[in-house]
């Protein structure tokens, strides 16, 4: 592969889950169309097969090895490694001489404690970029005066802000030099299945004939996964697979859920697999499941890299959320049923409708049209000044 000259720096903070697998397909297609990427993350990133980019694994990891119990000394230790990684971002900046960087791990959390560092380097001419996964910074930590300092100080120093949807950014204050670019989430080149669907529902001793909702990646308290056990009550065929491990310590475990579908009387139709779940695992479970549920609250605007799994193995989805890129996918390119957040009712009865009346999803013109090609275009027209279509 020929580069162009063009180098680029990718701060990510996040070393598994759907960020870092966002990332990772993104650094390929840019390194594709010959930029020469450097993934500025952390020693737990895995080694990834056939990556072509440069892995530089120096910043601190954020989730610790064990929950840590005591709240102090969790935002002790989160604040401590947050402020260290971004200043080991400005020394690898000042090292490297790149002068392209891409935020990967947006966010606004002590932005105003790290945040005069990068404007410095902003005004000495290096261009920042953030893929914004979730535009809405609607969630308040401590007084909201310092909520809408931290927001206005984290988008202060880009100069291109990328998100998957048309939407107009809350800065907070006034950043007259933000472009914001809409890139599309592509779809994840997951392997196909290796084992058959009948085999694959044998091994979880689950009936051929019974309709299997698939429950896959981080369990997080947004996902409603005790409203889709609940719906078991009323959609009496159905059975459930879980499939991933809880986000973050500050989250429902996944007993929670197992002693709901206890109380429930519905565990005997729920499967649990409370780990990750590799990629050639992870294809069987879509080649074995008739619905996956993307049932997230009110509050998730954001894109879903679960959604561009189930196009990928062409598996309808159930899925609620609030206004966003999810609910514009599902309804723009028929992907499943979409149904009102929050609500067990609309739940049930959009799980059935789907049922009854499977959709006819468009997933050619989904993968065309969402591809991680466009999405690295767009990319480097904003970054390296090449005019862009976004």
């Amino acid at each position: 592969m020929t580069h162009t000259g063009r180098q680029l720096l990718y701060f990510l903070e996040e070393s598994h889950g759907g960020v870092a697998d966002y990332a990772h397909e993104q650094c390929q297609a840019l390194t594709a169309l010959g930029v020469e990427v450097t993934l500025l993350t952390t020693p737990c990133y895995p080694v990834r097969s056939g990556a072509q980019y440069i892995r530089c694994p120096r910043l601190l990891e954020p989730r610790p090895e064990r929950p840590i119990a005591n709240r102090w000394w969790r935002g002790g230790r989160y604040v401590w490694i947050k402020l260290e990684n971004y200043r080991r971002l400005v020394q690898t900046i000042r090292t490297s001489g790149i002068r392209r960087v891409i935020i990967g791990s947006f966010g606004e959390y002590l932005a105003p404690l790290w945040s005069p560092s990068l404007r410095r380097l902003q005004r000495e001419g290096v261009v920042f970029g953030a893929v914004v996964h979730d535009p809405v910074r609607d969630y308040v930590i401590g007084p909201r005066w310092w909520h809408r300092w931290s927001v206005g100080d984290a988008y202060a120093h880009l100069r291109e802000a990328f998100v998957h949807e048309d939407i107009t950014l809350d800065t907070m204050r006034p950043n007259p030099g933000l472009r914001v670019t809409v890139v599309p989430h592509g779809i994840y080149p997951y392997p196909p299945p290796t084992a058959s669907r009948e085999s694959v529902r044998r091994e979880l001793a689950l009936p051929d004939d019974a309709p299997v909702l698939l429950a896959f990646g981080n369990i997080r308290d947004a996902k409603n996964l005790h409203l889709v056990i609940e719906s078991l009550q009323h959609c009496r065929r159905a059975y459930l697979v879980v499939a991933g491990r809880v986000q973050s310590a500050g989250q429902r475990p996944v007993a929670f859920y197992r002693e709901l579908a206890e109380r429930l009387g519905v565990a005997d139709r729920c499967r649990w697999m409370e780990r990750y779940v590799p990629d050639e695992e992870a294809a069987n479970l879509f080649a074995a499941a008739d619905v996956v549920v993307l049932t997230y609250s009110r509050a998730f605007r954001s894109a879903s890299g679960v959604l561009a799994l189930a196009a990928n193995y062409h598996v309808p989805c159930l899925a609620s959320g609030g206004a966003g890129p999810l609910r514009t996918l599902v309804q723009k390119y028929a992907l499943g049923r979409w149904v009102e957040p929050d609500d067990l009712q609309a739940l049930v009865t959009g799980l059935e409708d789907l049922l009854q009346r499977p959709p006819q999803p468009h997933w050619l013109r989904f993968r065309e049209e969402n591809s991680w090609q466009v999405n690295a275009q767009r990319i480097i027209g904003r970054m390296f000044g090449d005019g862009g279509d976004g």
